[in-house]
């Protein structure tokens, strides 16, 4: 089967798109689509439907991520009617990062988000994300499933082979950027397992993040399990370009 590598795009927080129009280029030469993250981290992004757009503007192929948080029905529907508009067929529904402040505002799930849009259109591609834990009958039925973020080949297997599903599955990387950033994802999600040695590693150096996450992406892609890897370069995407290009 074919590998893809889907590459998360930083949302902008201001309105300017040409970081975005940067990242896009970069990555362009390894990612066969972008991913776009809806209020990334808690904070007030550009629409990820809007930066979906500009991805398919400058010729890529692009996912928009919607998550249930921030957004009651008839927002969801806007954002449903804004896509079909502007040609964006591909989502990823999550629940959401925790709010940087306020409370969150939905009724709606990720489960009910899956209904609606398949009630708006049978054409859209709907995808969910997966925790490394028993999947949920419901997201079986999803179009294609983001596995969380993971940095152990050992568990990802484990959890693919307690875990048959027919539909596209792609496991979850992410660049630490430092041992303060690694530290701060093993405090949010507890079931990320962190290896020491990385941990360590990033402390003295700032190169240690990328070289982790490229190696792998290739190991992922050497099991033949997945079906591609969802890769979140954050801040170092020209380093990750550089270090994958040609290698896929």
């Amino acid at each position: 089967m074919s590998f893809e590598l889907v590459c998360e795009i930083e949302p902008p927080v201001k309105p300017d798109l040409r970081r975005v129009r940067h990242q896009i280029g970069t990555l362009s030469t390894i990612a066969h689509s972008f991913l776009i993250p809806d209020n990334h981290l808690g904070r007030a992004t550009v629409s990820s439907v809007a930066v979906a757009h500009e991805v398919q503007a400058m010729g890529g192929r692009s996912i928009a991520c919607l998550n249930s948080r921030d957004r009651n029905l008839l927002g969801f529907r806007r954002d449903l009617l804004t896509a079909a508009a502007y040609g964006v067929d591909q989502f990823l529904f999550v629940y959401g990062d925790k709010p940087s402040s306020g409370n969150r505002t939905s009724d709606l799930t990720v489960r009910s988000m899956m209904e609606e849009a398949r009630a708006f259109s049978r054409s859209l591609r709907v995808g969910a994300a997966a925790a490394l834990r028993p999947l949920p009958a419901w997201k079986r039925t999803a179009d294609f499933l983001f596995l969380q973020v993971g940095f152990s080949l050992e568990a990802l297997l484990r959890w693919r082979d307690a875990n048959p599903v027919d539909v596209p599955v792609y496991a979850g990387v992410l660049v630490l950027a430092s041992r303060t950033h690694a530290e701060r994802l093993a405090a949010a999600i507890p079931d990320i397992d962190i290896p020491p040695a990385l941990a360590e590693r990033l402390a003295t150096d700032r190169m240690a993040g990328v070289e982790a996450a490229c190696e792998h992406v290739l190991a992922v892609r050497d099991s033949g399990a997945f079906d591609g890897v969802h890769l979140i370069p954050v801040a170092r995407y020209r380093e990750v370009e550089a270090r994958l290009s040609g290698r896929l």
